[in-house]
């Protein structure tokens, strides 16, 4: 069996570098998209098991990528988690009426991370 992989959106090299090497150490494999419409490209490309997605992106956001991958025949099967620095309940809200799982409040630990894939993926 292969192991899951999970596609990361986010424009911070940091945050991609963290949430890589956090799901890396527990064997999953990832890829990663600088913007929204490098992510949107991947997910249709890779078929992802999972996406994490951020919303403050230039250019596309993270709420338009996740609505446009929700309405896409080819992507509308792949969970998307918000991960975020937005925290206000309307954004959460916002997220998960685009098409998102998930959404959750950065600064998210390695294990908060991980916890989430292994949650998600049980579905």
């Amino acid at each position: 069996m292969t192991h899951p992989l999970v596609l990361i959106v986010d424009d911070s090299p940091t945050e991609l570098h963290v949430m890589q090497k956090a799901l890396q150490r527990h064997g999953y494999r990832t890829a990663a998209a600088a913007d929204g419409v490098e992510g949107i490209r991947l997910a249709r490309e890779m078929r992802p098991d999972l996406i994490f997605m951020d919303v403050v992106m230039p250019g596309m956001n993270g709420y338009q990528a996740t609505r446009t991958l929700a309405n896409d025949p080819t992507t509308q099967n792949i969970p998307i988690v918000m991960v975020t620095s937005k925290g206000q309940e309307t954004d959460r809200i916002w997220g998960l009426r685009q098409g998102a799982v998930g959404y959750m409040v950065k600064p998210v630990s390695p294990d908060q991370l991980v916890a989430k894939v292994q949650a998600t993926l049980a579905h």
